[in-house]
């Protein structure tokens, strides 16, 4: 809902540091930030919550930071865009598991299926939305993404926020699981209404 804008914000936070990495590959960065995601997931298994918030916070900082320096020496690419996307949802994944498997209440573990389930959907929802739209032109004139990412109550800002708070409010894991598999599921009822009337 908020990616828009908090795209052009982090571009201006994330430039300066990326300035001093620049002979770095921004493959690198979207590697290291996998490896921060797995010991996440592992950190909030095992109930190390502040682990666990450290390496989430540095994996979302070294997913910022590959586009940054990808765009800093020109080096933005399909296979950039492919590859962090790719990152990024095997960490979305495996941290909500991380949770649920730590606290295997039946609450939590059925609400973790709901959520699961709310993201395979979505992800064909809006990633099919968006070769549509690359396919028929729909391309604003500056973005920051590889290919048009069509707008959503949950994003990629709204994904960090509610993230956060698993890892913060675990006792609440049930209920933060399944707001977010249901702000997920208008998500792609708001996507399929916008593509009836415009593709």
């Amino acid at each position: 809902m908020f990616d828009e804008q908090m795209r052009q914000v982090k571009e201006q936070v994330f430039h300066p540091l990326a300035r001093p990495l620049l002979r770095i590959p921004p493959w690198v960065f979207s590697l290291l930030g996998l490896v921060m995601g797995l010991a996440a997931a592992a950190a909030l298994w095992q109930q190390a919550y502040a682990w666990g918030l450290l390496f989430w916070f540095l994996n979302r900082v070294l997913d910022a930071l590959d586009g940054s320096v990808a765009r800093l020496v020109g080096e933005q690419s399909d296979f950039g865009g492919y590859l962090d996307i790719l990152l990024d949802f095997a960490t979305y994944a495996l941290i909500p598991i991380g949770l649920a498997w730590g606290r295997p209440l039946p609450e939590n573990l059925l609400t973790l299926t709901f959520l699961l389930a709310s993201f395979y959907v979505n992800a064909a929802s809006w990633m099919y939305l968006a070769a549509v739209l690359e396919k028929q032109r729909h391309i604003p004139g500056h973005r920051l993404t590889t290919v048009t990412m069509p707008a959503g109550i949950i994003g990629g800002t709204e994904t960090i926020l509610f993230y956060t708070a698993f890892i913060l409010f675990p006792n609440y894991l049930a209920w933060l699981f399944g707001l977010m598999g249901l702000l997920t599921a208008l998500t792609i009822l708001q996507r399929v209404r916008w593509a009836a009337r415009h593709i």
